[in-house]
C-alpha cells in the first residue's frame, strides 16, 4: 500500500496536479491494489468450455476531479490530513500558489522511475508501466504456465535441472567401536564418528578407571573432562540404564565436592529424567540435595513443586527430613536450629549448605545486633553460628566491616550491638546468587 500511495503522489507531483486532484474522491491504496489483482487474475484465467462469466462489476468512482480556479476548501483540508499522517520528509508546508517540485526532480538521477530501475531493464507492457504488485502477479502467472506446460519447476531458460537431494542418513543411535579408556571431551558440531565413540562395555571400564584415579590424584580438571566425555558417549548411543544413572550421580557428587554448580546442575537435570524412568540410583539422596539447592537459589516456585511431589514415605527419609527441617528453620528465622542442622547433615548436604552459610551467618548477626544490648560475648557468637573457633568468628566480622565493633573486656572479647553493619551486609548477600545456570 505504501508503494502504491507513493506512485499516486509521484505521478501527481510530476504532472503538477497535487493541488488540483480531488483527494477525497480518490480510492484508498488497498482498493487500487485489489482492482489490480482482480484484473491480473482475470487476464490469466482460462475459462472451461461451459463457463458463464459473472456480471461486470459496477464502475469505480472517478478518482480525479479537475477544478479550475482557486483550490476548494475540501481538497485543502484533505491535503492537510495527508500531511499529518506522513513522516517528516513529506510534512513540509505547501503553498497553494507555489510550483511544487519533488526533491528527486532537482537531482541528477532523473525521475523516481529512472532511479528505481534502469530504463532498459524495466519490463515492457502494452498498457505502460505497472506497479510492483502487478509485476509480481505477472511473474507468478508465468511460473504457473511453466508448471502447466509440463516442467517440474520454473527455471531460467538454458539452466540445468537441480541435482537430486542426497539420501538421508539412517536415523538411530550410534554404535561405538572405540576401545580407548580415556578420551578428552570435545563439543560435537556434526554427526559423531562411531570410531571415536566407546561402546557400553568399554564405558564401564572407563568409569572404574576414573573412580580409581580420582581417589589417587583428586585432579578435578582432568576428572570433569573425562566424565563429560563419558556422558557424551552415553548420549549419542541413547544408552539409558542403571549405569547411566550411576555415571551422573558420581559426577554430581564430585562437582558438589569441588563447588562446581554448573556441572552439578547439568547432572541433576538429567538425573531427574532418569529417576522418572525408574532406572535405579539414589533418588532420595538427590531430591534432598535439590531442596537444599532451591534454598540456596531462593527459588520458591520450584521449591513448592518439589514439596508437592514428596510422598509420606519420602518425607520420613533421613536426608529429606533434614532438608525440610533446614527449610523450616530458615522460614521461621530460627538461626539456632539452623546451625544445629548445619553441624550434622547426611550424605553430602554440607557442601550445598556451605554455599549459603555465609549469608545466613550475616542474617543471624543482624538478629543478634537487634536482640542483645549493649554487647554480646564473642564466644557466644562462635557457638551459636557454628564457627570452629573464636578467631574464625572474629575474622568473619572483620571481613564484613565489623572491625570497630570488637573490643576486649577484662579476659574476654565482645561485640558491641545496636548497629546496621551486618544488616546492610545481609541485604547485599541476599540480593543475588552467583551460579552458572539452574536446574
Amino acid at each position: 500500500m505504501e508503494q502504491r500511495l507513493r506512485e499516486v503522489i509521484t505521478n501527481a507531483a510530476q504532472s503538477n496536479m497535487l493541488s488540483i486532484y480531488n483527494w477525497e474522491a480518490m480510492p484508498l491504496p488497498q482498493q487500487m491494489i485489489a482492482e489490480d489483482r482482480k484484473r491480473a487474475v482475470l487476464g490469466s484465467f482460462v475459462p472451461p468450455p461451459n463457463f458463464v462469466p459473472p456480471p461486470p462489476p459496477p464502475p469505480p468512482p472517478v478518482p480525479l476531479s479537475f477544478m479550475p480556479g482557486p483550490v476548494a476548501t475540501p481538497a485543502h483540508s484533505g491535503s492537510e490530513r495527508l500531511r499529518k499522517r506522513k513522516s517528516s520528509e513529506l510534512s513540509a508546508d505547501i503553498d497553494d500558489n507555489t510550483q511544487i517540485h519533488p526533491p528527486w526532480r532537482t537531482k541528477k538521477g532523473g525521475s523516481l522511475e529512472d532511479r528505481i530501475s534502469a530504463p532498459d531493464k524495466r519490463p515492457k507492457f502494452e498498457n505502460g508501466p505497472v506497479s510492483k504488485s502487478s509485476l509480481s502477479l505477472e511473474q507468478r502467472r508465468r511460473r504457473f504456465e511453466d508448471y502447466r506446460s509440463g516442467s517440474n519447476s520454473p527455471r531460467k531458460q538454458g539452466s540445468s535441472p537441480a541435482p537430486a537431494p542426497a539420501p538421508a542418513e539412517p536415523l538411530g543411535p550410534v554404535v561405538g567401536r572405540s576401545q580407548k579408556l580415556e578420551k578428552n571431551y570435545f563439543r560435537l558440531t556434526s554427526a559423531p564418528n562411531p570410531d571415536d565413540v566407546r561402546p557400553l562395555p568399554v564405558l564401564k571400564q572407563t568409569l572404574e578407571l576414573l573412580k580409581k584415579k580420582w581417589r589417587q590424584d583428586n585432579n578435578y580438571g582432568w576428572a570433569c573432562d573425562q566424565f563429560k566425555s563419558l556422558r557424551q558417549d552415553l548420549t549419542v548411543q541413547h544408552i539409558k540404564n542403571e549405569f547411566t544413572t550411576s555415571v551422573y550421580e558420581i559426577h554430581a557428587r564430585i562437582a558438589l565436592e569441588k563447588g562446581d554448580l554448573g556441572e552439578y546442575n547439568q547432572c541433576q537435570s538429567q538425573l531427574r529424567a532418569l529417576y522418572q524412568q525408574n532406572l535405579g540410583g539414589h533418588p532420595i539422596e538427590f531430591k534432598a540435595y535439590r531442596i537444599l539447592y532451591y534454598i540456596y537459589t531462593d527459588n520458591k516456585t520450584d521449591m513448592n513443586n518439589v514439596l508437592s511431589e514428596l510422598t509420606p514415605t519420602e518425607k520420613q527419609a533421613p536426608a529429606i527430613k533434614h532438608a525440610l527441617a533446614v527449610r523450616s528453620a530458615l522460614a521461621l528465622g530460627n538461626y539456632h536450629q539452623f546451625f544445629k542442622l548445619y553441624l550434622d547433615p547426611p550424605n553430602m548436604g554440607a557442601y550445598l549448605m556451605d554455599m549459603f552459610i555465609e549469608r545466613e551467618r550475616l542474617a543471624a548477626l543482624a538478629y543478634v545486633s537487634k536482640a542483645y544490648k549493649p554487647a554480646v560475648r564473642l564466644r557466644f557468637i562462635t557457638e551459636e553460628l557454628a564457627f570452629e573457633s573464636d578467631e574464625e568468628a572474629a575474622q568473619f566480622m572483620l571481613d564484613h566491616g565489623g572491625k570497630e565493633l570488637l573490643e576486649e573486656k577484662d579476659d574476654y572479647v565482645r561485640m558491641r550491638t545496636g548497629h546496621r553493619i551486618f544488616e546492610d551486609a545481609k541485604e547485599a548477600a541476599f540480593a543475588s546468587v552467583d551460579i552458572k545456570g539452574q536446574i
